[in-house]
């Protein structure tokens, strides 16, 4: 690591000293013409040849999606900066050389993300004071070699750089955006009943339409969900309801696609419409009466024709943020309702890695996680007795499963030969009324049935 800074820091010097010109830029133009000043603007500015080191790095092993590290930083540099300043004609130059720093920050890389750097938030705090010294010259005098002076002010730069970034403070830089590859958490279940359709078009020549919706949140790859078909009807009434999970309530919209369905060919589009979700108020239903269009292109002549309404009612219910509650006694619990019982919710149940896998004939893992009827599986692995998936799985029930188990099988798979491809490499069964009581479990288990075989999972029960 150091010899790759050292290489860089050329590059680097450059590229820093040009942020700076530009960050300052604006907090110099706001004192001229302020106290006699006419100008200030850099004279020098360089951070000089010799780059930060790395005298060591501790590293912290957590069953968590982050990298946490304290590495030990010095800095003997040989930077020169000068500021020169007009003030009544007069020139006055401060020089600022000879910078040495030894820090000891704690640096925390979260969430790890499959998206180059991968991931998504750098989070800094110092584990102790920071020593610094330097060289601070005003008019060719160096302010600095005055014993009473140097000693104060090294004590309130040590000081205030202690009170805002002493662990456990922390500064926070987003590096990648929702877009970039930083997946969003579920937030809240989206509820939609939809209630009927009036004066749909009429499609079938001999007949009336055979009318039913599709629908779904954007930004998600999951299936569509569909009403039951309505045979010969253009005024149909559904009364049916579903649900959404919802990662992110001010950009996500609700698709709503209304087709005739046939048995032979292509299902004909009878008209479309959205609702953004920032129009809900949370915990409240609503009702809207959309006018069906052809396409969400303003522009699109064939919307201005009638193709009929639909009807549905919408209601949001975030996630609590108290799922769990302590009892006085640090012991977690979750909240209940008023009678006693706790609603429904959305089991997360994160896939991360496996260890020490292997297959009689073939190890190509993949995990197949089975709740309730429901099976999900992860991505195959070639090759590997060590897979890495960190893959999420969503479930949503109606009410805590306190007296279900989660089954999580590891399963090789080979391609070609029809017979003998796919074999077990171990599974697991997790009870979830921990998951329940404590609201989330991150462990690492012994696969059943595998000498070695270890898996990681991580699970959460979120409630709204």
């Amino acid at each position: 690591m150091n010899k790759f800074i050292f290489d860089m820091w050329p590059f680097l010097d450059k590229a820093i000293c040009n942020n700076i010109k530009r960050a300052t830029r604006p907090i110099f133009d706001q004192y001229v013409g302020q106290y006699g000043i006419e100008s200030i603007e850099f004279g020098q500015l360089t951070l000089g040849a010799l780059p930060p080191t790395f005298q060591g790095i501790k590293v912290y092993e957590m069953l968590e999606k982050e990298l946490v590290i304290e590495p030990v930083i010095r800095w003997a540099s040989t930077s020169n900066v000068t500021v020169n300043a007009k003030v009544h004609s007069f020139k006055v130059t401060v020089q600022l050389e000879d910078l040495h720093i030894m820090l000891k920050p704690r640096v925390t890389l979260k969430s790890l993300v499959p998206s180059f750097p991968c991931f998504a938030n750098l989070c800094v705090s110092l584990m102790e004071k920071p020593r610094i010294d330097f060289g601070f010259k005003l008019l060719g005098g160096d302010v600095m070699a005055i014993p009473v002076l140097y000693q104060y002010v090294q004590d309130q730069i040590s000081k205030q750089i202690s009170i805002l970034y002493h662990w456990p403070k922390v500064i926070q830089i987003p590096i990648l955006d929702g877009a970039s590859g930083a997946t969003k958490k579920p937030v809240g279940i989206l509820h939609v009943k939809v209630i009927k359709a009036l004066n749909l078009l009429k499609m079938d020549f001999l007949g009336k339409s055979d009318p039913y919706v599709k629908m779904r949140l954007s930004g998600e790859r999951l299936p569509w969900k569909k009403t039951s078909v309505k045979m010969s009807n253009l005024n149909p009434e559904w009364n049916e309801h579903f649900r959404f999970i919802v990662k992110d309530p001010d950009t996500q919209v609700l698709e709503l696609h209304m087709f005739d369905w046939e048995k032979v060919k292509m299902h004909d589009k009878l008209g479309m419409q959205v609702i953004p979700l920032r129009l809900l108020t949370p915990y409240e239903s609503k009702l809207f009466t959309l006018d069906l269009v052809r396409s969400m292109n303003p522009n699109d002549p064939q919307n201005k024709k009638n193709r009929g309404k639909l009807i549905v009612e919408l209601t949001f219910d975030p996630f609590r943020e108290d799922n769990m509650s302590s009892d006085g006694e640090g012991n977690a619990s979750v909240r209940r309702e008023a009678d006693g019982e706790c609603s429904g919710g959305v089991l997360l149940v994160s896939v991360e890695n496996a260890e020490d896998v292997e297959g009689k004939r073939h190890t190509n893992p993949y995990a197949e996680v089975l709740f309730r009827g429901e099976r999900k599986k992860t991505k195959v692995i070639r090759k590997t007795r060590d897979p890495r998936w960190s893959e999420e799985f969503q479930f949503m029930v109606d009410e805590p499963p306190v007296e279900d188990k989660i089954h999580i099988e590891v399963k090789s798979k080979r391609r070609g030969l029809p017979f003998r491809n796919k074999e077990s490499l171990g599974h697991v069964n997790i009870n979830l009324v921990d998951v329940v009581n404590n609201g989330r479990i991150n462990e690492k288990y012994h696969l059943i049935n595998s000498r070695n075989g270890m898996i990681h999972v991580e699970i959460k029960w979120n409630t709204v």
